[in-house]
């Protein structure tokens, strides 16, 4: 193991990257050439990426991504109505600085969660603050939050989130409850974050899911209104190929 001074010190001032560098650099016989400067300049270098590193590993452990996905390998092969150039410039984040939502819909398998995650990901890269969950998970925590008092600090904490995945919208009608939190949820929002919604139904069906005609208008409002829309197609991209089409 290591043993120097100026190792030490690097660790010792929490300057993980540096100290990494600062070893590999003594041990290598070709750094002898290199200036002062350029030492620097390396050492700098190692502990910027070190730093951006760990906080990208903070902001995906806090996203909680159902997926492991990036934007870079979107299939645009596959039939499923898939818009390019619409994706691309979801994957650039400007909507989620201007605080819009994307609502992906289109049957089961064609990579609505996917898609999600990826521009999750994508987002945690930008540095910005992810959560995913799925809405019948949630609209059960939540009920939990009620009956311990935690609502609150629930609303607070999904309200502050830049980007927030809603997957798997629609599986079953909104009970009173239900339907009273997600206004409150979107209500903290709107105008203020980024909301994706994934679902198999199209945005047609929402208005019965939701269940009541006050809410579900007020509902729909803040969350489909100038929203941007990936309608997907097709067969299941989980199913296995056959022989013939291998």
């Amino acid at each position: 193991m290591l043993t120097h001074p100026t190792f030490d010190q690097l660790n010792a001032l929490g300057l993980q990257g540096m100290a990494r560098a600062f070893g590999e650099l003594i041990e290598n016989p070709d750094a002898g050439g290199l200036t002062h400067a350029d030492w620097l300049a390396l050492l700098l270098e190692r502990e910027a990426v070190y730093r951006q590193d760990k906080r990208l590993a903070a902001r995906l452990r806090h996203a909680r991504l159902r997926q492991h996905a990036v934007p870079e390998d979107i299939d645009y092969r596959a039939h499923r109505g898939l818009d390019r150039s619409l994706l691309t410039a979801l994957v650039k984040g400007d909507w989620i600085a201007a605080a819009e939502n994307l609502v992906i819909c289109g049957p089961t398998g064609v990579g609505k969660s996917w898609i999600a995650c990826a521009l999750g990901h994508k987002a945690c890269r930008d540095n910005r603050s992810v959560l995913y969950v799925r809405v019948p998970k949630l609209f059960d925590e939540l009920a939990l939050a009620h009956g311990d008092g935690a609502i609150g600090r629930r609303f607070k904490s999904l309200a502050a989130v830049q980007l927030l995945i809603l997957d798997d919208w629609g599986l079953e009608p909104l009970d009173a409850q239900a339907r009273h939190d997600l206004l409150e949820i979107l209500e903290d929002r709107y105008g203020r974050r980024a909301t994706i919604v994934t679902s198999q139904l199209p945005v047609s069906a929402w208005h019965t899911v939701i269940g009541e005609a006050t809410y579900a208008d007020a509902i729909l409002d803040r969350l489909v209104h100038n929203a941007h829309r990936l309608d997907l197609s097709g067969d299941s991209l989980r199913r296995p190929r056959t022989a013939h089409q291998a």
